[in-house]
C-alpha cells in the first residue's frame, strides 16, 4: 500500500469483508479502516471529516473511505443498539478485533501488507469455517442474521457447531425479538441476492429464528429450491421475495411486517394469482385478460413479464406465448375505441370488447 499523507505516523489497518475477501481471492466490496491510539481530534487536524453518531468515525479528506476508532463496547441494553462503546488511545487493535462478529471478519491488514490473526481467521477461511469470535457475539441478535446470509454468499463455508448452538441459545432467550424489522429486511434482502438464499433460510429455520423474524412465512423444500433457481437465472429482489412467500398464508402482511419494498410486496401477492391462472385447465381470451386486468397489465406491462419469468420458475409457461398475448392487447387504440363508444357509460365495456376481440384473433397455443 502507498503512503498516505493523511495517515502517514498512525497506526492504520484494513479490516473485516476486504481482508477476508482478498485471502478468498474473491472481489473485495468496500474497505474498512480502523485507527489505532488516535484521538478524535487528531483525527479532525488531518482532515478527516467526522460522520460518527454513537462512536467516532471519520470519512478520509481525498477517498471518502469510512475509518473508524479502535473501540471496544459492552452491553447496556437489549437488541442490536444497546451498547455502549469506549474508543480511547489506549485500545489495542486486538480488542477492537475481539468485538467482531465471526473469526473471518477478525482479520486486519497492515499498510504494509502485513495479517494481523490474533482470533484464528485465517485458519478458518481455510478450513471453510463460519465461527463466532466469543461470547459477545450474543450480545446482538444481528450477528445472526448475518451469519445466515454469509452462508447464503459463501456456499462452501460451514457454521461451526458450537456458533448454531449459540444462536439458538439467543433466540431461546428472545434476543431476536428486539430486532425491528428493517434491520431484518436489511439482512434478508442482501441474503436473497446472494448466490445460494435456500442456505440463509435454512440457517434460520435451524436457529429456530425464522418464525421470529418472519412472523407467518411458510416454509418448504420448493421454496428453498425456487429462490436457489432463481438466484440462479438472475431474477430481481423483488421476483425471490415472491418466490420466499410461496407458500405463505398472506405473504402482503409479511411483506408489510419486513417493512418490503412496494414492488416486493407486489410481486408476491400477485405471483400466486398469476400461477393459478397459468395453471388453468383451461386458457380462453377471456381468461387471459381477465389475467391482464387482475395485475394491472395494460398499465405496467413489464411488471407482468417479470411475473410470468418468476411463475416460470415453478411452472411451465410460455413467456413468449404471453408476449404475444400482451402485444395483442396493448395494440389496441383505447382512445380511438373508446370514441367509438355510443355513450360515455359505455366506453369501458367497448375497450375492454377490442381487446377481448384482438386476443381472439391472435390466440394460438
Amino acid at each position: 500500500m502507498r503512503q498516505d499523507p493523511a495517515t502517514e505516523g498512525l497506526q492504520v489497518y484494513v479490516v473485516g469483508g476486504a481482508v477476508r475477501d482478498a485471502l478468498l481471492q474473491q472481489e473485495a466490496g468496500d474497505r474498512d479502516w480502523v485507527v489505532v491510539g488516535a484521538s478524535p481530534e487528531q483525527m479532525a487536524q488531518r482532515g478527516f471529516i467526522p460522520v460518527g453518531g454513537d462512536f467516532p468515525v471519520f470519512l478520509h479528506p481525498v477517498t471518502k473511505e469510512e475509518y473508524a476508532l479502535a473501540r471496544t463496547e459492552r452491553k447496556s441494553g437489549r437488541g442490536y443498539k444497546g451498547f455502549t462503546f469506549y474508543t480511547g488511545k489506549d485500545v489495542r487493535l486486538e480488542e477492537d478485533l475481539k468485538r467482531r462478529d465471526l473469526t473471518v471478519n477478525a482479520i486486519a491488514q497492515s499498510m504494509t501488507g502485513e495479517l494481523f490473526d490474533p482470533l484464528g481467521g485465517v485458519k478458518d477461511i481455510q478450513a471453510r469455517i463460519l465461527r463466532h469470535v466469543g461470547p459477545a457475539f450474543e450480545e446482538d441478535p444481528v450477528r445472526i442474521l448475518r451469519l445466515a446470509r454469509f452462508t447464503a454468499r459463501f456456499v462452501d463455508f460451514s457454521i461451526a457447531p458450537e456458533t448454531l448452538a449459540l444462536c439458538r441459545k439467543m433466540v431461546d432467550q428472545g434476543e431476536v425479538d428486539a430486532l425491528v424489522p428493517e434491520r431484518v429486511w436489511q439482512e434478508l434482502s442482501r441474503g436473497l441476492l446472494c448466490q445460494q438464499p435456500s442456505r440463509m433460510i435454512h440457517v434460520l429455520v435451524q436457529c429456530n429464528a425464522s418464525a421470529r423474524v418472519m412472523p407467518g412465512w411458510g416454509d418448504s423444500q420448493q421454496v428453498g429450491d425456487a429462490i436457489d433457481r432463481a438466484a440462479l437465472l438472475n431474477l430481481p429482489l423483488a421476483s425471490r421475495f415472491a418466490l420466499l412467500c410461496l407458500h405463505t398464508q398472506d405473504p402482503q402482511a409479511l411483506a408489510k411486517h419486513l417493512r418490503a419494498p412496494t414492488e416486493c410486496s407486489d410481486m408476491s401477492r400477485l405471483l400466486p394469482v398469476v400461477l393459478a391462472s397459468v395453471n388453468a385447465p383451461v386458457m380462453t381470451p377471456e381468461h387471459v385478460l381477465a389475467l391482464f386486468e387482475q395485475c394491472d397489465a395494460i398499465r405496467k406491462p413489464e411488471r407482468l413479464m417479470e411475473l410470468l419469468r418468476t411463475a416460470q420458475v415453478v411452472t411451465k409457461v410460455s413467456v413468449v406465448q404471453w408476449q404475444h398475448w400482451l402485444d395483442a392487447v396493448l395494440s389496441i387504440d383505447a382512445g380511438a375505441a373508446a370514441r367509438s363508444a355510443p355513450s360515455p357509460q359505455q366506453i369501458k365495456a367497448v375497450v375492454r370488447a377490442a381487446r377481448l376481440q384482438a386476443l381472439t384473433t391472435g390466440f394460438t397455443f
